[in-house]
C-alpha cells in the first residue's frame, strides 16, 4: 500500500539516538524486574533487604509530606433568642448579688452587717453506727449526746437488751434538740434504732425526762427445711436446693462422725437438712445454726441427727438419744506448763534425755483430777516418779500422775473424770512440787497435748422425753415451708397456732 506507515526501523532515526533509547529501555527492564518490596523479615542485611528498607522509608516520608493535619472545627456561638433567654433567666438558682438575673455581680454596701456568730440549728439529725469492738456509750458520746443524757439512753436500753448483745453495725438515728447555751452539749429529743432481730426501740423526751418505747417485729421462726437427691455431688445438690454453704459444711461434719462420706453415701440416697432460720416481717432473715441431719436410703433413715444442749454445751445426738462429746486437752491440776514433752536436759541427773510427758507448776497439796472415766490399774510408788497412779481409759488410752504427795485412789478403783486421785506433793526424783502428768496409747508415751477424748453421753428421763418431742417437732415441718409468705393469722381464727410467727401475732403486748 502506498499510504502504509513505515516500520520502526525505518522511523527510527540513525545512530546516537537509537542507542540512548535502547539504553532506558534496559534500565527501565531492570526497574521493573527489580523486587522493591521484599519481604524484611527474610535475609536480614542483605542487598535486597537493604533496597526493602529504602522503600519502606521513601513509603513513608512520602506519606508524612503529604499528610493534611488535623485542626479544630470554627463554630461561632450563636446568641440565644429572646424567648430562650427569658426561660434561662427563670430557671437560674444563683443569687441575685451573683448577676443571675442582670448578669451583673453585685458588691456588698454598708447596709450589709457581718454576723458575730452563726445562728443555732434548732436541730440536728444525724446517724451513729456501731463498730466492732465498739461499746454504745462511745457511740453516744461521739455524736455528741451530754454524759447525763448517754447514761439515761443506756439505762433504759439494758431494761430491755444487753448492750452487748446489740450487733455491730447498727445504725442508731439521733436527733438532737436546741441547746440554751453553746458552752453546754444538747439535749436528746429522740433516738431510734433495731435493738434485735424482733423488736425496734424508740427513745423520745417527754419533758424533762426520756421515755422508751418497744416496738415489737413479728418474726417467723418456723425453721427452714431443705430435702433432694445427692447425686453425683451432695454439696451441689444441697446447694442447688437452697441450702446455704456453712449449713452443708456442718451437715457433712455430722455425717462425717458416723460414716465416710465418699463411700458410705448412694447418689441415690436424700439428703434432709433443717437450719435455724427467722424472717421478719420488715423483711430481713436471719439464718441460724443447723439444727437437723439426716440421711435417708429407700425411705427409710439412715442417720438422724439433732442439736442438742446439755448442761456441758450443745452437741450431736442420735434419735435414740446417745451422742458423742468431744473434749479438748484436759489438766490434771489448774497451773501452768513448766516443761513440755520432748528430749531435756534432766535438772537432777545432769544429761539429756526423753521427758515422756508434761510438768504442771502447783503447790504442795493441790488436787490432782483424773482427766477421763478409767479404772486405776496402778497405785503406789514407782522410782523416780515417787507416789504414781495409773488410769487406764479404754481404748488403748491410759494416762499417768507422778510426784504425788498422797494418793487418794487404790488399784481396781472405777473413776469419774474430775474426780480427785492424788494431791501434788515433791516425791522421787523432783526439784521441788509440781505434777509430772504422762498419757499412753498402746502402752508407749504419747505427747499429752495431742490426745483429745470422747465420752458418750446418754440422754435420760425428761430429758430424753424433750430431746424426743423436738426430733418430731423437726422431723413435722414441712420442706420449704418457712419461705412462705409472712401473714397474721385473722381474728376469728381458733385453731392452735402451728408456727411461731402465729404465735407471737396472737399474744397481746404490754
Amino acid at each position: 500500500m502506498a499510504d502504509a506507515l513505515p516500520s520502526p526501523a525505518a522511523r527510527a532515526p540513525a545512530g546516537k539516538p537509537t542507542a540512548a533509547r535502547e539504553r532506558w529501555a534496559h534500565v527501565l527492564e531492570i526497574i521493573r524486574d527489580t523486587n522493591w518490596t521484599p519481604d524484611l523479615g527474610t535475609n536480614i542485611g542483605s542487598a535486597e533487604w537493604f533496597r526493602g528498607l529504602a522503600t519502606l522509608c521513601l513509603l513513608c516520608t512520602g506519606a508524612y509530606a503529604v499528610w493534611p493535619g488535623i485542626h479544630p472545627l470554627g463554630a461561632a456561638a450563636m446568641a440565644p433568642a429572646p424567648v430562650a433567654r427569658e426561660e434561662l433567666r427563670s430557671q437560674m438558682i444563683m443569687p441575685m448579688a451573683f448577676g443571675s438575673d442582670t448578669g451583673r455581680a453585685m458588691a456588698a454596701t454598708d447596709a450589709v452587717v457581718a454576723l458575730r456568730q452563726a445562728p443555732e440549728r434548732p436541730t440536728i439529725e444525724l446517724a451513729a453506727v456501731i463498730g466492732r469492738g465498739d461499746s454504745f456509750m462511745r457511740v453516744m458520746q461521739r455524736a455528741g449526746v451530754g454524759g447525763g443524757d448517754a447514761q439515761s439512753v443506756a439505762n433504759l436500753v439494758s431494761s430491755v437488751v444487753p448492750l452487748s448483745d446489740i450487733r455491730d453495725g447498727t445504725r442508731i438515728d439521733i436527733i438532737l434538740g436546741r441547746r440554751f447555751a453553746r458552752n453546754q452539749p444538747r439535749p436528746v429529743e429522740s433516738i431510734a434504732f433495731r435493738a434485735r432481730f424482733d423488736m425496734n426501740v424508740e427513745i423520745v423526751r417527754a419533758g424533762s425526762s426520756l421515755d422508751l418505747v418497744q416496738k415489737p417485729i413479728l418474726v417467723d421462726a418456723t425453721p427452714l427445711r431443705i430435702r433432694g437427691t445427692v447425686g453425683s455431688s451432695l454439696y451441689r445438690s444441697a446447694r442447688a436446693a437452697g441450702a446455704p454453704p456453712r449449713a452443708i459444711q456442718a451437715y457433712l461434719q455430722t455425717l462425717g462422725s458416723q460414716m465416710s462420706i465418699g463411700s458410705d453415701i448412694r447418689a441415690t440416697d436424700e439428703f434432709d437438712i433443717i437450719v435455724d432460720y427467722k424472717r421478719a416481717a420488715t423483711g430481713e432473715v436471719e439464718m441460724g445454726e443447723l439444727l437437723y441431719a439426716g440421711l435417708e436410703r429407700s425411705g427409710k433413715p439412715r442417720a438422724q441427727m439433732l442439736r442438742w444442749k446439755t448442761g456441758s454445751g450443745a452437741q450431736w445426738f442420735e434419735a435414740s438419744g446417745v451422742g458423742e462429746e468431744r473434749g479438748e486437752f484436759a489438766r490434771p491440776v489448774n497451773g501452768a506448763i513448766t516443761s513440755g514433752y520432748g528430749s531435756r536436759r534432766h535438772p537432777i541427773l545432769g544429761f539429756r534425755r526423753m521427758h515422756s510427758g508434761l510438768d504442771f507448776r502447783a503447790r504442795s497439796g493441790t488436787p490432782i483430777h483424773a482427766t477421763a472415766d478409767g479404772v486405776v490399774n496402778y497405785a503406789g510408788r514407782k522410782g523416780g516418779y515417787g507416789n504414781f497412779v495409773r488410769i487406764a481409759h479404754g481404748g488403748n488410752l491410759a494416762s499417768g500422775y507422778g510426784h504425788m504427795s498422797r494418793i487418794a485412789v487404790s488399784n481396781g478403783t472405777r473413776v469419774r473424770r474430775g474426780q480427785v486421785i492424788g494431791y501434788v506433793g515433791s516425791t522421787g526424783l523432783s526439784t521441788g512440787p509440781h505434777l509430772h502428768y504422762e498419757m499412753y496409747r498402746g502402752g508407749r508415751a504419747v505427747d499429752p497435748s495431742s490426745v483429745k477424748f470422747t465420752t458418750r453421753a446418754q440422754l435420760s428421763g425428761s430429758e430424753l422425753a424433750n430431746f424426743r418431742a423436738r426430733l418430731k417437732q423437726l422431723q413435722g415441718v414441712t420442706p420449704g415451708a418457712a419461705l412462705q409468705s409472712i401473714a397474721p393469722p385473722s381474728s376469728a381464727a381458733t385453731a392452735e397456732p402451728k408456727r411461731e410467727i402465729e404465735r407471737i401475732a396472737g399474744t397481746t403486748i404490754a
